[in-house]
């Protein structure tokens, strides 16, 4: 795809590898492990192939390979000894590198090529934990640093949410087995990152409980219609951006006070919410860290 940005600056390089610009250009000099191209003002800059062969010499850096030795293999050893690491189901790494190139060329068949290979071996949720959290975490920063543009996240965290619902769906099938509590999930106005509480739907699905999922930008009063039809109601939200952290106390103390059920509870994981002192939170209300630290409380 000529339209697909394949030149990269060193320091694309370095957020992409996680390789420090200085260390690639020590490479570079010392052991002659990639050859930049230069501009008219002697400016760095990598093509696609050696931004996929430095991504292929840190695994095997990362695998405990000197980069010493790696420099005097040739890009076929160096492929078929990443291979052999894949091989021996050590994926993680790569599979996280391999996203990562399908989102810089909007390749949807490397997705999907890479994700099945992961399914052959680990169970979604182990996918999702080792693999899909890491790979999020990354995009964010390669965001936040301008290497990736935003049509690129966007492009990623859509093929990752289809993955999700097609997981998810497999379970609305399959009638819950456990009625002692219904959870809501929903995002509050404004937030609209959605991946971790789709994937918070499967995991208590998966557990066996009634869930009804809301989605991304629900106004408060919509949850009051939650109290007209269930009991025993656990809301679940991500505070990422919205509502900001000085105006969540505001937000809750309307949401228990006027919205929800008295017997109501409210589960919050998200950025916005690890300023808040929980010793200080209403009894009703509890925050986590993290996504797992929710799915153990199920």
């Amino acid at each position: 795809m000529n339209n697909v940005k394949s030149i990269f600056s060193i320091k694309d390089l370095e957020n992409l590898s996680g390789i420090k610009a200085h260390t690639i250009r020590i490479w570079e000099k010392r052991y002659n492990v990639l050859e930049p191209m230069r501009t008219d003002t002697n400016i760095r800059y990598y093509n696609t192939e050696a931004l996929q062969k430095l991504l292929n010499i840190t695994m095997l850096h990362n695998h405990g390979y000197k980069i010493s030795k790696i420099s005097k293999l040739d890009d076929a050893k160096i492929n078929g000894m990443v291979g052999e690491i894949i091989s021996k189901k050590s994926v993680g790494i790569h599979a996280v590198n391999a996203f990562k190139m399908a989102m810089m060329h909007f390749d949807q068949t490397l997705f999907i090529d890479t994700y099945d290979r992961l399914l052959s071996e680990k169970s979604f949720p182990e996918v999702f934990y080792e693999v899909i959290i890491p790979l999020m975490e990354e995009i964010g920063l390669l965001w936040q640093t301008n290497t990736i543009t935003p049509a690129q996240e966007h492009f990623i965290s859509a093929l990752v949410r289809q993955k999700i619902l097609t997981n998810t769906e497999k379970l609305q099938s399959i009638p819950p087995r456990r009625d002692d509590r219904l959870f809501v999930l929903y995002l509050p106005e404004g937030e609209i990152h959605e991946i971790g509480l789709m994937y918070l739907h499967h995991e208590i699905l998966r557990h066996g409980f009634k869930a009804v999922y809301l989605g991304a930008n629900v106004p408060l009063s919509c949850l009051a219609d939650i109290r007209k039809y269930f009991d025993n109601v656990t809301f679940v939200s991500y505070f990422t951006v919205k509502p900001l952290t000085e105006d969540i106390d505001a937000y809750l103390s309307k949401m228990l006070g006027e919205i929800i059920a008295p017997d109501a509870e409210v589960w919050l994981l998200g950025r916005n919410t690890m300023a808040l002192e929980k010793e200080k939170l209403p009894p009703r209300v509890s925050v986590f860290g993290s996504i797992d630290h929710l799915v153990k409380e199920l």
